[in-house]
């Protein structure tokens, strides 16, 4: 399927309904095209303000220089937790195994205890780290830049540490393994 983002040249039509159904369709369109790009799954871990953990899950983690050592991701700006990453001063990335399928999906969720449900420990700085992933980054947050309808946030790794094992790996709307070698 190809399709345009482009605004056609007269801008809207006079019909509203069916411009917001278009809009609807290019970004599902667009959504699904992305989709064919395989990625990690992790899960990024804060203190809000009152001090009481959150966590999300996100597919948009990716590194970005060794020296100094910083990784990105970003979030959504209607997330009811954008403030506890976006004014925080810290936050942790755990990239989950193949076999944490349920810390995705429950960190994907709303309103469950989450961390009620999961192991962790407090990690550096107070921040929630959980317990048994592939890799955990734990990270000072140092800019925030916005991007349409999501903030990226650039973090410093300030600690980390690495387990191993086969990752979580999402592509087109499902969890996939990699194939044995």
């Amino acid at each position: 399927m190809t399709a345009s983002t482009q605004p056609t040249p007269s801008g809207e039509t006079a019909n509203p309904a069916a411009d917001a159904q278009a809009k609807a369709e290019r970004a599902r369109a667009l959504r699904d095209t992305l989709g064919q790009f395989a990625t990690g799954v992790t899960v990024v871990t804060a203190l809000n303000a009152q001090g009481e953990p959150v966590g999300m899950t996100v597919n948009s983690f990716n590194s970005v220089s060794l020296d100094p050592a910083l990784i990105l991701w970003s979030i959504d700006r209607g997330c009811m937790s954008y403030p506890a990453y976006t004014e925080g001063e810290y936050f942790a990335v755990h990239v989950l195994k193949g076999d944490q399928q349920n810390v995705s999906n429950l960190f994907a969720g709303r309103g469950a205890d989450k961390f009620g449900q999961v192991k962790w420990h407090k990690g550096a700085n107070g921040v929630p780290q959980l317990d048994d992933c592939a890799a955990t980054f734990q990270c000072r947050r140092v800019q925030n830049i916005e991007g349409g309808d999501h903030t990226i946030l650039l973090g410093e790794v300030v600690e980390f540490s690495a387990a191993g094992g086969e990752p979580l790996v999402f592509h087109c709307g499902q969890y996939r393994a990699l194939a044995g070698q």
